[in-house]
């Protein structure tokens, strides 16, 4: 088998945090989010290779950060395109990397933002098994939730419909972005970007493909998080630290109160200052600060500021309310 990691969106929901780096990079405990994917593959000996598909802009990110990497199997894959208005949505950015790499093997295909807590050796065996298109599904028990994805209806473990993104979705089981292919399955792609069908989200070619052929469902408990937004990355992060914090030994704390739910990077400075769920990037100085739900940016200095929600951009200063 052959893999794809996604990662070529620009998450623009969470600029400034993710306007100069890839969300795939962000952290995750000690790890980030796209590294919990490469261990995964790594370890599976079904995948003989991984290509990362990402955009021009951030190529050189990846190759820098496979470069200083453990990993063996992944390797660049690039779109053609520098902004998001260029993009050519997920199908076809997959079916143009399908024939630049010439792949001839069946395929797993994940989002690189995707964090997960089932063993994805686990999902490939649900594949073998079946050995026909296959999905992953998660239970978000939120139909409003339930409108941002692709909602999936099954017979047994047979998905009998799928809809990408329902305006009013009748259950609140979603498509997580993790698909399983078949080679023969695969060679269905040119006819359904030639037929002028969506070139977006992968959902619109499996509620193409399980009208032609038995698509099938693994279904499973845990977590799932699509980290698109700043409340979603905060989100992956506590459930990761499960009400514990994570300290860089090079941060410096004077007076300051660590609550749950909290990490702090390397050479962050606090003084006088009280956080609770947040993540603070390395070489950031917070003085006097009550900080709440927030994400700061490496390099910035706040002082004298009560923060609940905010998301701050880095090398940014903001003193007794003005910010430079």
């Amino acid at each position: 088998m052959k893999a794809v990691v996604l990662a070529g969106g620009y998450a623009t929901r969470m600029w400034p945090i993710t306007k100069h780096r890839p969300k795939m990079f962000l952290p995750i405990g000690e790890s980030t989010v796209i590294d919990r994917i490469f261990a995964d593959l790594e370890a599976d000996d079904r995948i003989d290779a991984v290509y990362v598909s990402t955009n021009e802009r951030f190529a050189p990110d990846f190759e820098a950060h496979l470069a200083d990497s453990d990993f063996d199997k992944p390797q660049l894959s690039v779109e053609d395109t520098t902004e998001e208005e260029d993009k050519f949505g997920v199908v076809g950015a997959l079916a143009q990397l399908i024939d630049r790499e010439n792949v001839d093997d069946d395929l797993l295909v994940i989002a690189g933002d995707n964090l997960i807590s089932f063993a994805v050796s686990e999902f490939l065996d649900y594949f073998e098994d079946h050995g026909a298109p296959t999905l992953a599904a998660y239970d978000v028990d939120s139909r409003e939730k339930a409108k941002s994805y692709g909602l999936v209806d099954l017979e047994g473990d047979r998905v009998v419909d799928f809809q990408e993104k329902p305006d009013d979705p009748k259950s609140t089981l979603v498509s997580i972005a993790c698909y399983a292919f078949p080679q023969d399955s695969l060679d269905l792609l040119p006819t359904y970007l030639e037929d002028g069908n969506n070139p977006d989200e992968p959902g619109w070619f499996v509620q193409w493909l399980q009208n032609r052929e038995a698509t099938y469902a693994y279904t499973f408990e845990g977590a799932w998080f699509d980290i698109g937004t700043p409340e979603s990355y905060l989100d992956a992060v506590a459930w990761h630290l499960n009400g514990d914090s994570l300290v860089a030994e090079s941060a410096s704390l004077e007076d300051a109160t660590i609550g749950e739910n909290v990490h702090v990077m390397g050479d962050v400075t606090l003084e006088g200052t009280t956080l609770e769920h947040t993540i603070i990037f390395p070489d950031a100085v917070v003085e006097n600060g009550d900080i709440r739900r927030s994400i700061i940016d490496q390099g910035t200095h706040i002082e004298d500021l009560d923060l609940a929600g905010a998301l701050i951009g880095a090398h940014t200063t903001i003193t007794n309310g003005t910010d430079e």
